[in-house]
C-alpha cells in the first residue's frame, strides 16, 4: 500500500467515523423545548463540535491502524476477497492451475 492509499483509506474511515459518531449523544432543540425561530426541531442545541472531531480522529487512527497492517503484512489479499473469481489468482498463488 502507498502513501495515496493509506491517506485514502484514512479519510474514508475517518468521514465514516465522524458520521457515527456525529448523532450520538445529540440533545435537540425539540428535547430541550428551547427551539430558536427559524431553526428546525432536530437542530442540535449544543453541538461541540471540537470534542467530537478530536474522538473521531482518535478512533479513527486506531482502525486505521488495524486496517493498515492487515493489508501490509499480507493476511488478506485481494485474491483472499475475489468471490467471482475475476482475478488471475491461480498463478499469484503458485498453484499453477
Amino acid at each position: 500500500m502507498g502513501i495515496t492509499g493509506a491517506l485514502v483509506l484514512l479519510a474514508v474511515i475517518w468521514f465514516v467515523v465522524l458520521f457515527v459518531v456525529l448523532p450520538l449523544r445529540l440533545t435537540t432543540q425539540g428535547d430541550l423545548g428551547k427551539v430558536v425561530p427559524g431553526t428546525q426541531p432536530g437542530a442540535p442545541a449544543e453541538l461541540d463540535l471540537g470534542r467530537r472531531l478530536k474522538i473521531v480522529t482518535v478512533v479513527a487512527i486506531l482502525i486505521w491502524l488495524v486496517i493498515s497492517g492487515i493489508i501490509v503484512s499480507g493476511a488478506v489479499t485481494l485474491c483472499d476477497i475475489d468471490w467471482f473469481n475475476r482475478l488471475d489468482c491461480a498463478e499469484a498463488d503458485g498453484t499453477g492451475g
